[in-house]
């Protein structure tokens, strides 16, 4: 793949991912077990089907594929999902999004100490610009009362963090297995902890289909095209692409419901999405220029 198809795949997996808050707002009373146990069961699902038909495989043999590899990415995906949505429970959209923000800082410093893939220049500014942009929204909208919340948002990110550079050191044509799995181990945790130490697995039809479609649609078709993507570029390039989840989710819920939005978080969000477009178009616009200055010289 080509690295403007790949980025492009990534943008249209993060523009699908940013419904994610939305939907969470629009559902009634379940909770955060029965959430993580259901979208999960419509997440694995469609991206078993998007891996069966981008490998031209039959689902025996693309299980028969998973491998150590896919296993850990896996693990890290569910942490990140499981602590995603619990993030969204207790604080904000906009300050879990905004807190998320941070996971191409997490990304550069374990891909750089990790598998010694130092980020470009180019990166280097943009990720930058994107941390000024977070400063912005974080200093004008997250409620300091919200710490758990904030917590996991954190957490969240050191874990999206360490599925992205295992997705990038796995150099495979994709990834879609670790996504796969991740959407498994999220479903069995959420089902464990639903009989366990929650309200069982009993919920509305509303509810049901909400959160069906959270998985199936927003996060599944989002994350595979993510994790399909990442294999192609480097680890803190697609992490900084993924912001423009970040920028996006917190305006679907101040139009649709509501959650309004600061003005220190919509400056904020104008400048993360600057630093996305400067990544995903500046090199592309001086490879010509390059180009010619080589060929000039020779």
């Amino acid at each position: 793949m080509s690295r403007t198809g790949a980025t492009a795949l990534i943008l249209m997996g993060a523009t699908f991912m940013s419904f994610v808050g939305l939907l969470m707002r629009l559902i009634d009373s379940a909770d955060g077990y029965q959430i993580l146990t259901y979208r999960s069961i419509s997440l694995a699902g469609m991206v078993a089907v998007v891996a069966c038909l981008r490998r031209r495989v039959s689902p025996l043999l693309f299980l028969a594929s998973l491998g150590r590899a896919d296993a850990a990415m896996g693990l890290a995906l569910a942490l990140a999902f499981a602590t995603y949505v619990f993030a969204m429970l207790n604080t904000s959209v906009a300050s879990t999004l905004f807190i998320l923000s941070l996971t191409p800082l997490c990304t550069a410093a374990l891909a750089w100490v990790w598998i010694k893939e130092r980020p470009s220049a180019m990166t280097f500014s943009s990720m930058a610009l994107a941390g000024v942009g977070v400063w912005v929204m974080v200093r004008g909208g997250i409620n300091l009362g919200q710490t758990f919340g904030n917590l996991l948002a954190f957490a969240s990110a050191v874990f999206f963090a360490i599925m992205l550079v295992l997705a990038r050191r796995s150099r495979r044509p994709d990834v879609l297995g670790g996504t796969f799995l991740g959407g498994v181990f999220c479903c069995a945790i959420g089902m464990v902890a639903a009989v366990g130490i929650g309200d069982g697995l009993v919920v509305s039809a509303h509810d049901f289909w909400m959160v069906l479609a959270m998985g199936g649609l927003t996060i599944g078709i989002g994350i595979a095209c993510v994790t399909w993507g990442s294999a192609y570029l480097p680890a803190a390039e697609t992490s900084l692409l993924v912001l423009i989840e970040s920028v996006l989710g917190p305006i679907w819920v101040w139009v649709f419901v509501a959650e309004a939005m600061t003005a220190p978080e919509m400056l904020g969000g104008a400048i993360v999405l600057g630093a996305v477009a400067a990544q995903a178009l500046v090199p592309r616009l001086m490879a010509p220029t390059a180009f010619r200055a080589a060929a000039t010289r020779d």
